[in-house]
């Protein structure tokens, strides 16, 4: 994609998601047609390297994009941050070639989606700690995996997961096992009904004795020398991606409430509503709000921020965005709150962004405890 093409295509799609988001957000319906909107623009398989065909995508076009489809429908921004992910770290991985090919020309191609199927009913997200329940069994003709997942974004829509298990091993081998949906076993309950992100179908995903090759166990370590799910590039990928998610949802809410203040003209005012200081100041620090969050996004995208601080950059821009929101509530009132506006949907949709790892309190811990171990050494943080 050219970068005249590529700077044209992006409003319009924004505009072409918007119309369909609220359907979207009231069905809670896998939003197919937005994702055969993104394929017809190569835009599933820009993170895939060139190699394989694909767009080769860097972090800041990577974010442009999440951002251009997040302030039209967040849902699918999440589900195509987690594709975009996925397809920019897999040359780093130590999949087989072939899978990598495989897969990565599956997106090109046909526009496959994939995405890492990781929290269980029992432990949660693992990123607190703990092994998975979901076991894949050592049989003669291959991987025998059975368990359950949870919060599986995009479950409808998927054509690989990747499944984090243990095998049936003494010292278990632990990480993800890559399965094709079409594979016998799996069965998807619908069982995603949440307040804001209504069209992730972040779904329960169930594997009954699914049969997995043996070559498919493509990123597993031993128990006792565990090896990290995401390299620091790829935690910074995370980092960018998901916070453009929420921060393309504050820019939507922020594009309403300007609209709003601007046409609504009070009988006793007689004039808009934009022309009272209150509504000024007000639109003055959610703007302030996101040119820090753009100014973050921006330099962490360059790669003028280092690694480390990915999870702040999380942090700040998803807080910024609540607030932003927050604040536009605030200065609408009950229009703000009404099924009518979008408003409502987008403060929904914004709040979601506590949820994703690393929740808050881990990503101070976290700071806290390399300010100690910084200070121990001498070094600066």
């Amino acid at each position: 994609m050219s970068e005249f093409s590529y700077r044209t295509l992006l409003p319009t799609l924004t505009a072409q998601l918007a119309a369909s988001a609220e359907l979207h957000d009231r069905t809670g319906q896998f939003p197919a047609t937005n994702f055969a909107l993104l394929h017809r623009h190569g835009l599933l398989g820009y993170t895939v390297p060139t190699a394989y065909g694909g767009g080769g995508a860097n972090l800041a076009q990577a974010r442009d994009v999440i951002a251009a489809v997040a302030r039209g429908e967040p849902s699918t921004a999440l589900i195509l941050v987690m594709q975009y992910l996925q397809h920019a770290r897999l040359p780093f991985s130590n999949w087989p070639e072939a899978l990598r090919q495989q897969v990565s020309e599956d997106a090109v191609r046909n526009g496959a989606l994939i995405n890492a199927l990781r929290v269980e009913p029992d432990l949660g997200t693992p990123a607190r700690g703990g092994l998975p329940a979901t076991i894949a069994r050592r049989t003669p003709e291959g991987w025998r995996l059975s368990g359950t997942k949870i919060y599986s974004t995009g479950s409808h829509g998927l054509s690989w997961y990747s499944v984090w298990a243990r095998s049936d091993d003494a010292d278990p081998l632990v990480g993800a096992w890559l399965v094709h949906r079409d594979t016998p076993g799996i069965a998807i309950v619908d069982t995603w009904d949440h307040l804001g992100m209504r069209a992730t179908c972040s779904h329960e995903i169930t594997f009954d004795d699914v049969l997995v090759p043996l070559d498919h166990a493509v990123s597993v370590s031993p128990a006792s020398a565990p090896a990290a799910e995401l390299d620091a590039q790829g935690l910074l990928w995370m980092a960018v991606l998901l916070s453009a998610v929420y921060d393309g949802v504050a820019q939507s809410a922020r594009d309403w409430l300007v609209q709003w203040l601007t046409e609504r003209t009070p009988s006793n005012l007689g004039a808009p509503l934009s022309s009272l200081p209150r509504f000024q100041e007000t639109v003055g620090q959610i703007d302030t709000l996101l040119f820090n969050n753009r100014s973050l996004l921006d330099a962490a995208a360059q790669g003028l921020t280092a690694p480390q601080h990915a999870a702040q950059i999380k942090y700040l821009v998803t807080d910024n965005a609540i607030r932003a929101v927050e604040l536009a509530i605030q200065a609408s009132g009950n229009p703000g709150l009404s099924r009518h506006n979008p408003l409502q949907r987008h403060y929904r949709d914004v709040l979601c962004s506590r949820v994703h790892t690393p929740q808050n309190d881990a990503i101070f811990t976290g700071v806290g405890k390399a300010a100690f171990a910084a200070s121990s050494t001498g070094v600066t943080p």
